[in-house]
């Protein structure tokens, strides 16, 4: 048995009976992609999951100018990590400190773990879900149909870019 295995059971996502509105909107979560030698995560309050092309999936955002851009432009995978309460100030951390000049792993007391497949994520969250890259695009403002949405959102004009990953594993703490 792998240490990742001691520590995170394999689930299917209809097994999953979070609400995924609050766990993404109220709890955040950790966006990672890499592996343990070359990484970054940032923390994330937008997002989905659901079905879109008869798979299973989950949407994420990452704004032009973070660090974690790059990592997740790179690499084929990225995981999503859930957090009990007791890690808000390690979620607040992670999304208000740029990896580009801080070991924010190093800096919270968060612990890498890799899955099976060789993507970042920690010991300490209490579910992970494994995504592979599906798209990615940016959001366009001729796109928007709500109104002044893009002008109050985007004021600076920094679009986000959003990842559709394929749901390949979920893992839930043992």
């Amino acid at each position: 048995m792998t240490l990742f295995n001691s520590i995170f059971a394999s689930v299917q996502p209809e097994q999953l009976s979070d609400n995924f509105f609050r766990l993404i909107n109220k709890d955040w979560m950790l966006i990672t992609a890499g592996n343990s030698n070359d990484y970054n995560t940032i923390t994330a309050s937008w997002g989905a999951t659901g079905i879109l092309w008869n798979k299973p999936v989950a949407f994420c955002f990452i704004r032009p100018q973070r660090y974690t851009l790059q990592f997740a432009l790179k690499y084929t995978y990225f995981t999503l990590s859930f957090f009990d309460e007791q890690y808000r100030d390690v979620l607040d951390f992670c999304g208000s400190h740029s990896g580009c000049d801080t070991d924010k792993a190093k800096a919270t007391g968060l612990r890498t773990i890799e899955t099976e497949k060789g993507n970042v994520t920690f010991e300490q969250a209490r579910m992970v879900i494994e995504c592979k890259k599906l798209y990615s695009d940016l959001l366009r403002p001729e796109a928007f149909l709500a109104g002044d949405l893009a002008a109050r959102i985007y004021p600076g004009k920094d679009y986000h870019r959003f990842f559709i990953g394929e749901i390949e594993n979920c893992y839930v703490k043992n």
